[in-house]
């Protein structure tokens, strides 16, 4: 009887700590990271509207990333308003156009994660994640397909932002979006 009881709480035992064991970190984040490339993408996907139209989303941007990306928009609204205000209304003011998130101006029509690398981070501290993208556009003859990859961070567990994209060297020109807003603003301080 003692043996019995010995081992059924050796077996209770087990089954607890099995029960409490928290999922692995790296299912979790990967589940986060897959939201918020979606959530990147469908609301900034294919044109540049949503940024004139929609405000920033807190929790999509690093902190880095949002204050520049905010100068940009911040920069092209001023533009607009002094050149309607000019003598030449008609102008065209400098504006942020095409799909600003993927390496091809026309955007693409279909897109799909292909690889997600976790790593540790220094600056900042927390998590650093790198997401491969695989894209598609039909919509041109013959279609385009390329990779881009999304940055993102995780410090001290504040939850995943995006904080940079690395382009396709495939179209020249585009290094990434920070040096890309960066260029913009800028140009319009010339």
């Amino acid at each position: 009887m003692k043996q019995l009881f010995f081992y059924l709480s050796i077996f209770l035992l087990l089954t607890s700590c099995i029960k409490n064991e928290p999922k692995p970190k790296a299912l979790g984040a990967d589940a986060e990271i897959t939201q918020k490339v979606k959530t990147l993408y469908s609301t900034y996907g294919k044109s540049s509207d949503a940024i004139y139209n929609k405000p920033i989303p807190k929790d999509l941007f690093s902190p880095e990333l949002e204050k520049t990306f905010q100068e940009a928009i911040n920069t092209s609204k001023s533009d607009i308003e002094k050149v309607k205000k000019s003598d030449h209304p008609t102008d065209k003011p400098l504006l942020m156009e095409g799909s600003m998130f993927t390496s091809l101006y026309e955007g693409y029509t279909t897109y799909k994660i292909k690889s997600i690398q976790l790593m540790e981070s220094t600056k900042p501290l927390g998590m650093a994640a790198d997401v491969t993208i695989d894209f598609e556009n039909s919509q041109v003859s013959p279609k385009i397909t390329w990779s881009d990859t999304v940055h993102l961070i995780n410090a001290l567990d504040s939850g995943w932002k995006v904080d940079n994209i690395t382009f396709s060297e495939k179209f020249g020109g585009k290094n990434d979006l920070q040096s890309n807003l960066k260029s913009f603003i800028s140009q319009a301080k010339k």
